[in-house]
């Protein structure tokens, strides 16, 4: 893996600032000891400015070369996930409750890297913007960031992240034109009945029948409601209700995720989820409520900066696909990418635990490629002289 030889060279100081994250997990917005940890880094590398307390926690820094000439920015995510870790490693996460479980520890640590060779070498023509964003996982960050104008703010002119990918070699990449992450959305529906004993149901409105109605219905709607080739995932992931064996209960709740590419196909599933509530309760006689929370939009990478970062991580990596096809997870850099062109790419973290899971580890291996991507993408899109 041909990484830049001078981020090689510290690739033990990013083991150690990566572990470090690791064991201090934050959550959301309330990142302030990332935070203070990263600009500590920014500078001893000798940044040119820091700017701090963007979307309450983060952090943007600018780097400035040789000439003058546009900005790029470089987008690293920071918190953590509300989950206990079962690494049993000697840096697992010292808080309770706290875990990254997601490798923004290591996003974090190879938007340092590059930060640290850029501001050494300075070999190109513009500025960096380097964005340490809190709140990806819950919160949308990123959206907060473009909000408070950090976008216009700091004149950037195209964006790029990078996500680790377990199940990929350690150091190859993958990304896709158009869109690579989906639009998530999430539902909720509370139904009330009548509730009352057991034995005697012909004396109540029963939720659970309801209930379980609605949820045999919901799966429909992937099934029988849109064109099969256009993506979509519908997932009821929530039923609490019941209290004991001999009471049919009160009430009954329903959760669950969609996720789409299309606003046309978003439209759809919202209207097809308040016909079956409603038909559903009037069919069981009881009241029942939806609530649809419109969530992240899709991810969609320009076409052309695509092409141009899967050049630049070939000049990382031998192993780099440009044509993966989206996915149906979820990720709040769509907010910068629907302000600003840019790409998304994931980066190989090896046979490790999947994503969100308590055994989930970032290998550190793999920070030096991703900092010697940013690296060079700056150099390749920034020419000096």
């Amino acid at each position: 893996m041909p990484v830049i030889n001078r981020i090689a060279d510290f690739a033990e100081d990013m083991t150690a600032w990566r572990r470090h994250l690791h064991a201090h997990p934050e959550l959301r917005f309330e990142c302030f000891e990332t935070a203070a940890f990263v600009v500590a880094r920014l500078r001893e590398f000798g940044v040119d400015e820091i700017h701090e307390g963007i979307a309450t926690s983060g952090v943007v820094a600018i780097i400035k070369g040789t000439d003058p000439g546009p900005t790029i920015g470089l987008r690293a995510d920071m918190d953590a996930l509300p989950m206990d870790e079962v690494t049993g490693l000697d840096y697992a996460s010292t808080v309770p409750g706290k875990m990254h479980a997601c490798g923004h520890d290591g996003h974090t640590t190879m938007l340092l890297g590059a930060a640290r060779y850029l501001a050494e070498t300075r070999n190109f023509a513009g500025r960096v913007a380097l964005i340490f964003q809190p709140a990806e996982e819950n919160g949308g960050g990123a959206e907060v960031m473009v909000k408070e104008g950090v976008l216009d703010r700091f004149d950037i002119k195209e964006i790029y992240a990078l996500h680790n990918a377990p199940g990929t070699p350690v150091g190859a990449f993958y990304t896709t034109p158009g869109p690579i992450m989906a639009a998530v959305d999430t539902f909720h529906i509370h139904i009330t009945g009548r509730g009352g004993h057991g034995a005697m149901p012909h004396e109540t409105a029963d939720p659970i029948v309801a209930a379980v109605g609605m949820v045999n219905a919901i799966q429909t709607i992937v099934s029988r409601n849109h064109y099969a080739q256009d993506d979509l995932v519908v997932s009821v992931t929530q039923i609490h209700t019941g209290s004991a064996d001999n009471i049919v209960p009160e009430t009954a709740y329903i959760n669950g995720t969609v996720r789409t590419f299309d606003r046309a196909v978003q439209g759809m599933v919202m209207a097809r989820l308040e016909a079956i509530v409603a038909g559903h309760a009037a069919a069981y006689g009881v009241e029942a409520e939806l609530t649809y929370e419109v969530g992240y939009p899709a991810t969609v990478n320009d076409a052309d900066r695509t092409a141009f970062a899967a050049d630049v991580a070939r000049e990382v990596s031998a192993d780099v696909i440009d044509d993966a096809g989206p996915e149906m997870g979820a990720e709040d850099f769509a907010y910068m990418l629907e302000e600003r062109p840019g790409a998304y790419l994931f980066v190989g973290n090896g046979d490790t635990a999947g994503l969100h899971h308590p055994a989930y580890d970032f290998d550190d291996s793999a920070a030096p490629a991703g900092a010697s991507f940013f690296a060079r993408l700056v150099e390749r899109a920034l020419p000096a002289g």
